[in-house]
């Protein structure tokens, strides 16, 4: 019955979720109804595990969610976003539009700023660029996932995205994981996902298939309350708080826009491979300070400080340009707020699970699939943010349950950890991209699109793209081990 009742709770939580329920009510009920099945004390449940893993969660990185949100936030009202794809476009041209989107999104988001803000702002300018080089308005949305949601947020080294983010306490890694892998892998995805959208514009031409009839859709996504509920189990922005400063009219220069952009990427560098090595935390021991060590927490410190000196400079050379700046950081602030409650209530679920006696079974399946340990780390991450709906969710309940037991086998075969990050974060960042998965929905609400008309392309430049780039670092991870 333990078994029968953990498959009804995860099918009522999918279910539900997908009709629009806030998670931060169904987690619980469905962890309870879980617990209760397997005839284990329901208000325990609850309090002590289904919170206290929650509650880990939340201090582990809600600071990430928080600079993430406040940076993502004061880059679309300083205009610097909106300048960074307008360069893009421009330089590109109408003959590249497909590619200029593409290069916006990835720009913006390897360097910090949140998906969310970067649909919200890359999707009208996409709009214009389409409709002038007579490209269908339908290949928008996996244009800009593909920019925006697949190798910066997955695979390229050092990118400060919460899924990049949340392995290294687990495996005492730097957002620099593999570094030659990430590459490697960003390279397929990126190729892969270019060739078809050259392909599918190509057919689209042949057929005599224009741009199609505009749509005012994308003003209004940030107010749908279903977007709104999804978007937010799927990454670290509400969408909700978009509306809620202005975005300045006067834009500044590219090179000054990309400039807090650059400093994410060089600072969390220079962190992780100068100035935290070479730091002295033998006081971290000590249970005042959570009994930890350097190598837990440091890969978190390194985005943090590299988000800390980005938003610093942000504001220090966009300041006439942010008039409402404490608006603009209030809207930030709590854009941070409900995805990290979200994603905590979803651990908090897969703790329980995972505390129940029948969940054995389940990981004792996991850890035999066969192929050796990448394979099933893949597998266990994939499956569980395909079922989420959520990369980071389905990654943290993935490395709550089995981390440990991954680290173990890891020592045991002389596995590099930085593989096992490298292949945990791209897994969780393929099947994550179902229907129901927020970042889906936003987008095509966004270009005012539909499942129908955009989501097999998106499966195409999202999916498929990943998984082959994922086959390709598990081969050579097992042959070559992590470089």
């Amino acid at each position: 019955m333990g078994l029968l009742g953990i498959l009804i709770a995860l099918a009522l939580l999918i279910f539900l979720a997908y009709r629009g329920w806030s998670v931060l009510l169904l987690a619980p009920a469905a962890a309870l109804l879980a617990a209760g099945l397997a005839r284990e004390p329901l208000l325990a449940s609850w309090t002590q595990i289904f919170m206290g893993s929650a509650a880990r969660f939340v201090m582990q990185f809600f600071p990430i969610f928080l600079l993430g949100a406040l940076f993502g936030k004061l880059m679309e009202d300083s205009g610097s976003v909106s300048s960074i794809a307008r360069f893009m476009t421009e330089r590109l041209g109408a003959k590249r539009a497909i590619l200029a989107v593409v290069l916006a999104g990835a720009f913006v988001t390897y360097g910090g700023v949140s998906l969310f803000v970067a649909f919200f702002v890359i999707a009208p300018m996409a709009h214009a660029l389409f409709k002038t080089a007579g490209i269908p308005k339908r290949l928008m949305p996996a244009a800009i996932m593909l920019g925006a949601s697949t190798f910066t947020m997955s695979a390229l080294p050092g990118t400060p995205a919460i899924q990049n983010a949340i392995p290294m306490p687990f495996f005492g890694t730097t957002p620099f994981a593999a570094p030659g892998l990430g590459v490697i892998a960003s390279i397929i995805m990126l190729g892969l996902g270019l060739w078809w959208l050259a392909r599918a514009e190509a057919r689209a031409r042949a057929n005599g298939e224009g741009y199609g009839g505009d749509t005012d859709s994308e003003t209004s996504a940030a107010d749908d309350l279903l977007v709104r509920e999804r978007a937010t189990t799927a990454a670290a922005f509400d969408p909700a708080e978009i509306a809620h400063s202005a975005e300045c009219a006067r834009t500044p220069h590219v090179a000054l826009a990309a400039l807090p952009l650059i400093v994410v990427v060089a600072v969390n560098l220079v962190m992780s491979f100068f100035v935290l090595p070479r730091l002295n935390a033998s006081y971290l021991a000590d249970p005042a300070w959570g009994a930890t060590s350097l190598s837990a927490v440091g890969g978190v410190w390194a985005v943090l400080t590299a988000l800390a000196a980005a938003i610093a400079v942000l504001v220090a050379i966009n300041f006439p340009r942010l008039p409402s700046l404490r608006a603009t950081m209030d809207a930030g602030a709590n854009a941070a707020a409900l995805p990290v409650l979200n994603v905590a209530s979803l651990v908090g679920f897969g703790s329980v699970v995972a505390a129940l006696p029948a969940f054995t079974l389940v990981r004792d399946w996991v850890l035999g699939i066969e192929g050796g340990p990448l394979v099933s780390l893949a597998v266990a991450t994939n499956v569980l943010a395909a079922l989420t709906g959520s990369a980071s969710g389905g990654l943290t309940i993935a490395l709550d349950a089995l981390g440990a037991s991954y680290m173990n086998i890891a020592v045991e075969h002389a596995i590099n950890p930085a593989l096992m990050h490298r292949i945990a974060v791209i897994g969780a960042g393929t099947l994550d991209m179902l229907p129901h998965n927020g970042a889906v929905v936003t987008v095509l609400a966004v270009c005012g699109a539909s499942h129908r008309e955009s989501y097999f392309d998106i499966v195409m430049v999202g999916i498929v793209g990943s998984i082959v780039a994922l086959a390709a670092v598990i081969g050579l991870g097992t042959l070559f081990g992590s470089f």
